[in-house]
């Protein structure tokens, strides 16, 4: 499949030829659905914890004799009935994180990329570099084309000036080549590659 080729001036410079095993896949919810669930529980952290009854730092001691004051007999202040007592099937630290084979990775990635293709939402760019890291100029190119809310993705290396000038700007994130994943492209509206992505991705994913 032939994609035309951008400038950052909007300007059409050329063309190039996708791989259709990698952007011309059938667009299939299950298997990004798959993939995103998998990337959110890797994200989670985990560290959520209370304190059970064997961890509160309480008298182990009974709090009152067991007969002859009229309250219901207790064997310990650490009851979860009582106040700073222990918490019954509280959160523990755990890792959220389940597997997901390699193959069915790699064939998200695809997936996703082939959607950003159907949805006309895929733009080709020849390269995204800048001679110095000014945000001003970089905010007027991209609203000249139309990508406010749009992810970089750049060969192995990610231009220094480039970067700089596009972290102040909302709803733009750069990546280079090895951190493109399907959360990341999903949740943007336009996906824009370089062509030294382009080549290092089908390079990947092949």
């Amino acid at each position: 499949m032939k994609q035309d080729i951008l400038n950052l001036d909007n300007m059409n410079v050329g063309s190039i030829e996708l791989n259709e095993s990698i952007f011309g896949l059938e667009v299939r919810a299950d298997i990004l659905q798959r993939v995103v669930r998998w990337q959110l529980a890797r994200m989670q952290a985990g560290t959520h914890k209370t304190k059970g009854r064997s961890e509160v730092a309480l008298t182990p001691s009974k709090p009152f004799k067991q007969k002859g004051s009229g309250n219901a007999r207790q064997g310990s202040r650490k009851g979860t009935q009582f106040r700073k007592g222990g918490i019954v099937f509280g959160p523990v630290v755990r890792d959220h994180a389940h597997d997901l084979t390699k193959k069915f990775r790699k064939l998200g990635l695809k997936t996703a990329l082939s959607a950003k293709a159907k949805e006309g939402n895929l733009v080709i760019v020849d390269e995204a570099k800048l001679s110095s890291p000014k945000t001003k100029d970089l905010k007027v190119k991209l609203d000249a084309c139309g990508l406010n809310n749009s992810l970089f993705i750049d060969g192995q290396e990610v231009d220094i000036n480039f970067a700089l000038a596009s972290r102040n700007i909302f709803g733009v994130d750069v990546l280079p080549t090895i951190g493109a994943n399907v959360y990341d492209i999903l949740k943007k509206d336009k996906l824009v590659l370089t062509k030294d992505a382009v080549r290092c991705l089908e390079e990947r994913l092949k």
